[in-house]
């Protein structure tokens, strides 16, 4: 049996018609987007063209400041040496003119001067170290810790607070066993160190040392010791 279809179901009566107005409506889409294209170039070309004529028309020569030159400073004029003329005829007065040859020696007087003489400065005699012949006490050493045992008085604010210890000094050995500037190198308490110092300076005079069989200045150390028994 076979199916027919209606009239208002059969689509091939209207085919022809939709055809034509898919063209009609691609073609009108195609020139207008001809036409958009055409005026946005000519606008952007006016604008263009405006902005170039408006550019040339604000257009101002720009003009360079005049450098100035600053002329130099004039050069000193030096003065010249003032030569005075004198005539022949002329009198000159002696006392007023001296050749430069002339001995300056005859226009001072010695007597108007004190004549004041330097005195060469005294040598200082060297200090030395070690010696040949090492300077002694009288007695020897044994008497050196003898004499102090018996002459070092114990301050009583370092027995009291059981301070003791052992201060150097170190003295110069004159030539004549003098016994000059004592100085202590090692500390224990002012005090201590005041009596060390007292014992060293009332020493008599020591047998100096002796360098190549000469009396020499020697510098010589000591320990002094403070202990509570």
């Amino acid at each position: 049996m076979e199916i027919k279809k209606t009239e208002r179901a059969d689509l091939t009566k209207v085919k022809g018609t939709s055809l034509l107005i898919g063209f009609v409506i691609s073609l009108s889409v195609m020139f207008v987007a001809l036409e958009w294209t055409q005026k946005e170039t000519d606008d952007s070309d006016l604008c263009l063209n405006a902005g170039l004529s408006i550019f040339d028309q604000e257009m101002i020569p720009i003009t360079l400041p005049e450098k100035k030159t600053v002329p130099p400073p004039p050069a000193a004029v030096k003065n010249a040496d003032v030569i005075e003329i004198i005539d022949d005829d002329a009198e000159i007065d002696d006392d007023t003119m001296a050749s430069q040859d002339d001995n300056f020696d005859d226009w001072i007087d010695p007597g108007e001067y004190d004549v004041i003489q330097v005195e060469p400065e005294p040598e200082v005699e060297e200090i030395f170290m070690v010696v040949e012949d090492q300077p002694e006490f009288p007695g020897g050493t044994a008497a050196l810790l003898d004499y102090l045992r018996k002459n070092i008085k114990y301050p009583a604010i370092c027995r009291e607070n059981n301070i003791q210890g052992r201060v150097l000094v170190t003295f110069i050995v004159n030539k004549d066993g003098t016994i000059v500037e004592p100085e202590v190198v090692k500390s224990v308490h002012p005090q201590l160190d005041r009596e060390a110092l007292r014992v060293i300076s009332s020493m008599p005079n020591w047998k100096p040392g002796s360098q190549r069989g000469k009396p020499v200045r020697v510098k010589f150390t000591v320990p002094v010791n403070f202990r509570l028994n």
